[in-house]
């Protein structure tokens, strides 16, 4: 049986000419219809919407001061808010004697995930004043770590659970707090908290969007910092 050529190789000559269904002598009033490869879907790029963000928060934008080699990938959302402490950085400049970061923390933290970051901060050079580790045992507890506050130029606040308790009931990490949201330089990083739940606890807190490590591993948050506060 005679078979049309069009679902495969379509009507090449004439409307069907070389059809030997609807060519030639057996044509008819056949209105041809033409072959069309199915479409495919096209690999999404670095524009697109793919990644644990999704959407504008897709993993699609490099921020401008990280170096073409990076290893580690941002979101639009994060860029966004890392730029207001890029521009920090960058007018505060590096100064003698000084520290990249003031690591402020809970007490409970303090040898457990704190410390995690401290360490991968200080794999990537960056300096870091952390009370564990720069308060000596018999010094003035709080005049050291207002030294500390002096000497750094931005502040990196490591939110928890344990933080949002420590602030609520007052102390040494309330006040650590309280000094860096007054001069305009911390960066938050959420860790086991959402950011819903800290502006219940610190409405100014919570509208600092940073870094949260649902979305990263510690220690691609600390190469995100050190990108950021490096010059």
């Amino acid at each position: 049986m005679m078979r049309c050529t069009a679902p495969v190789l379509g009507h090449i000559r004439g409307g069907g000419a070389d059809c030997p269904v609807h060519g030639g002598r057996y044509g008819s009033s056949y209105s041809p219809s033409y072959y069309t490869p199915p479409k495919t879907r096209a690999p999404s790029g670095g524009g697109g919407s793919s990644g644990r963000g999704g959407g504008a928060g897709g993993r699609s934008t490099r921020p401008r001061w990280s170096p073409a080699n990076s290893s580690v990938t941002y979101t639009t959302d994060e860029v966004a808010a890392l730029e207001r402490y890029r521009q920090k950085v960058e007018a505060t400049g590096p100064r003698a004697e000084s520290y990249d970061l003031f690591l402020c923390h809970a007490w409970d933290d303090r040898r457990g995930i704190a410390t995690e970051l401290h360490n991968f901060l200080e794999a990537q050079d960056v300096s870091v004043w952390f009370s564990e580790r720069d308060i000596i045992l018999g010094q003035p507890f709080m005049r050291e770590i207002d030294k500390g506050l002096a000497k750094t130029r931005i502040g990196l606040v490591l939110i928890t659970p344990a933080f949002l308790k420590r602030i609520q009931g007052g102390g040494v990490s309330e006040k650590e707090l309280s000094e860096l949201l007054a001069r305009d330089l911390l960066i938050p990083v959420a860790h086991g908290v959402s950011y819903g739940e800290i502006r219940e606890v610190s409405p100014l807190l919570g509208s600092r969007n940073g870094l949260n490590t649902d979305e990263d591993s510690i220690e691609d948050i600390a190469k995100k910092i050190a990108e950021l506060v490096n010059l």
